[in-house]
């Protein structure tokens, strides 16, 4: 699977059932190539949009549950 095909995909997160946006990139391992993570958009603020920051929301690679035809289901812990 490319990058350009899992940024199709909305990435739901199943404890609580929220669309959490879809993957706009991801993180590798500098020694072996592999996977350790996939981003999506993060919270944002006024601010951030005005100097052109991007934030995003890390999901390592062991909170994906499932990679589907059109989702990507992650288990993220709850917040609180």
């Amino acid at each position: 699977m490319s990058l350009s095909e899992l940024r199709t995909k909305d990435v739901i997160n199943l404890p609580d059932g929220r669309l959490l946006g879809k993957v706009i990139d991801l993180e590798f391992c500098a020694q072996d190539g592999c996977v350790e993570a996939i981003v999506v958009p993060g919270p944002f603020h006024v601010g951030q949009i005005l100097k052109g920051e991007r934030t995003g929301l890390v999901i390592p690679w062991p909170l994906i549950e499932k990679i589907g035809d059109d989702v990507v289901l992650v288990n993220l812990p709850q917040e609180g």
